[in-house]
């Protein structure tokens, strides 16, 4: 306890020590947000609780990876590891995901957390179980007399991942593809009478959200590490932003990304850094337990 509350105190005798950790926070949070919006899409327009949306983000950034280690830029995984999480989403969607449509919450979160320990052990034997990056040879800005550190390479992370979340948005706003998926997230029923084919919804808006989880992982391996086993803490994060901020709210995912982002890097600080994703877990349980009251206020009300 000594120890917590001596972290506490520094963050008072040294206000710079909050720009750093607000900095850190924001930038990491900006990732965390973009994965999100994926399992907001399919979450929204299938029903489909995906357990695996994190090792989707951690395959992403080994194809990156891989492709660094064959003397590619790394800027260029980026797009391919959205090609590529694209095919391997359809193929999923087509073997797994069509038979847990429509059926119950337990069916969707058994059939992706299989998926999830699936995909796992495959990274392990493919690429082993040690952690990697993707070393940038990119300075570090340095200020308040080196209080505050600011590694270009997170700030180039931070606005790549604004950026891909810029291009969904817009795509969502003016393409056909992107106006027939939120008709479907509205009423599926009635798009279908509009002559919507929503199993070519369901396979895009699925395949769609791997492959910006993809590219978030590609993203996310040049300014931290990954590991076969780590995708159970991005899915963890990405349950606990679409939780707090609602199915289809895109500026509520944003500000709950930025805000796990945050609170993380806070935690990490206070706690000790091993306590780090405990942070996100805790989040999880204090927003479901906030969602149970107020569900039950509703309840009361309408009786």
């Amino acid at each position: 306890m000594d120890q917590i509350f001596g972290n506490i105190s520094l963050l008072f005798e040294f206000p710079v020590v909050n720009i750093q950790i607000l900095l850190d926070g924001i930038m990491i949070g900006a990732l965390f947000a973009v994965a999100a919006y994926g399992l907001a899409l399919v979450w929204g327009v299938m029903n489909v609780k995906n357990l695996a949306q994190g090792d989707f983000v951690i395959t992403g950034g080994y194809v990156a990876w891989w492709l660094t280690q064959k003397g590619l830029p790394p800027l260029i995984g980026i797009p391919i590891a959205f090609v590529v999480l694209w095919g391997i989403g359809w193929v999923i969607y087509k073997l797994v995901i069509t038979r847990v449509i429509g059926r119950d919450l337990f069916t969707s979160l058994l059939a992706t957390f299989g998926l999830a320990i699936m995909m796992a052990q495959l990274l392990n034997l493919a690429f082993g179980s040690d952690t990697q990056s993707i070393k940038l040879d990119f300075a570090t800005w340095r200020f308040f007399d080196d209080f505050v550190n600011v590694p270009v390479a997170k700030i180039i992370g931070a606005l790549m991942a604004t950026g891909l979340a810029i291009g969904v948005v817009i795509f969502m706003k003016t393409s056909r593809m992107g106006q027939a998926i939120r008709a479907t997230s509205q009423d599926a029923r009635a798009a279908r009478v509009m002559g919507i084919d929503t199993e070519k919804v369901y396979a895009f808006t699925f395949s769609l959200n791997a492959a910006i989880c993809g590219a978030a992982g590609a993203i996310i391996v040049m300014v931290w590490l990954i590991q076969p086993f780590y995708g159970i803490t991005y899915s963890i994060r990405s349950f606990v932003i679409v939780t707090a901020a609602g199915l289809g709210n895109l500026p509520g995912v944003i500000a709950a990304g930025l805000g796990i982002g945050v609170m993380e890097q806070y935690g990490g600080h206070i706690l000790g850094i091993q306590y780090q994703q405990a942070v996100a877990v805790l989040l999880l349980i204090i927003v479901l337990l906030i969602r149970l009251a107020q569900q039950r206020r509703v309840r009361q009300v309408l009786q």
